[in-house]
């Protein structure tokens, strides 16, 4: 992978999303990287921290802002944060933190924390008054982050690779597999269908393997359709990552999906994220659904 130059730009990151679903974790992350953290800063305070309002000229900032902020309008930090991202030295971007409802509602009785939205009804009606209050948010968000089967060392690695202050922020490509049992992935921009593909899943000593496994790998890239379809899968996504960068698009994820996420979309993308990595691009590769040899 080609590390690009150093961003010399003033660095923002406005982290938002959904109680529960990892903002705090990702603001000590971003702090352990160097960034100023800044946790329910009021909307109106933000733009006092930007470089020539007094603030001292910090190189990066990170700021949590969400329903608990007071005066909180979702209209209102997304005005706050175009009018950011188009200030010149600056480069700003808005990451909103996703995740299900059911793992939300979980995590809300195991750690027996009151959801800020429903202090005199069932966490399931404050979840849902938040998702639809944030809705702008995750509409105009420049990176959404699902947290559902996400593990922290995860989120750790994808917040460095994305906001890391020795590179450039983008672009930035997320290549996943997924399995299509457990539904779509949320933060997805591409989805790509492996499911046509020979499954060895079928075969008795290959099935408690992965993708990721050599003879498994052999065994789909047998496929008489498996060139073929990788060679088109990659001259798309190349010629469509200079498109999305020159439209402002900093962050890309391709999701790969087969049946049970263990084999075919394991391999695809891992081949996937291979070829693009050797292209100037900073490459996430991550196996959502995938787990370990059972035997």
């Amino acid at each position: 992978m080609v590390v690009p130059a150093v961003d010399r730009t003033f660095r923002l990151v406005l982290v938002t999303g959904l109680s529960g679903a990892g903002k705090s974790s990702a603001l000590k992350m971003l702090e352990d990287m160097g960034y100023e953290a800044v946790d329910n800063l009021p909307l109106p305070l933000v733009e006092r921290l930007m470089p020539g309002s007094g603030a001292g000229g910090h190189g990066a900032i990170a700021i949590g802002i969400d329903s608990r902020t007071r005066n909180f309008q979702a209209a209102a930090m997304v005005e706050t944060y175009e009018r950011l991202a188009a200030r010149s030295g600056v480069t700003a971007s808005l990451v909103y933190f996703d995740c299900d409802d059911d793992i939300l509602g979980r995590r809300f009785t195991e750690t027996r924390r009151r959801h800020p939205l429903a202090a005199d009804r069932p966490i399931a009606d404050g979840i849902a008054a938040e998702r639809e209050l944030l809705a702008p948010l995750r509409d105009s968000a420049d990176l959404v982050i699902d947290t559902s089967h996400l593990s922290l060392p995860d989120l750790r690695r994808q917040t460095e690779a994305c906001f890391g202050l020795e590179h450039q922020p983008g672009p930035v490509v997320t290549v996943m597999s997924f399995s299509y049992r457990s539904g779509l992935p949320r933060e997805a921009d591409l989805v790509f269908d492996a499911r046509f593909l020979a499954n060895p899943h079928y075969v008795e000593e290959l099935r408690p393997r992965t993708g990721l496994d050599a003879d498994v790998a052999a065994y789909i890239a047998a496929d008489a359709n498996y060139s073929a379809f990788m060679g088109r899968l990659d001259d798309m996504v190349s010629s469509l990552l200079p498109l999305f960068r020159r439209e402002g698009k900093s962050y890309l994820t391709i999701a790969i999906g087969c049946t049970g996420g263990q084999h075919r979309s394991v391999c695809v993308a891992a081949e996937l994220a291979d070829r693009i990595s050797g292209r100037e691009h900073v490459v996430i590769l991550r196996h959502r659904d995938m787990k370990p040899e059972s035997g």
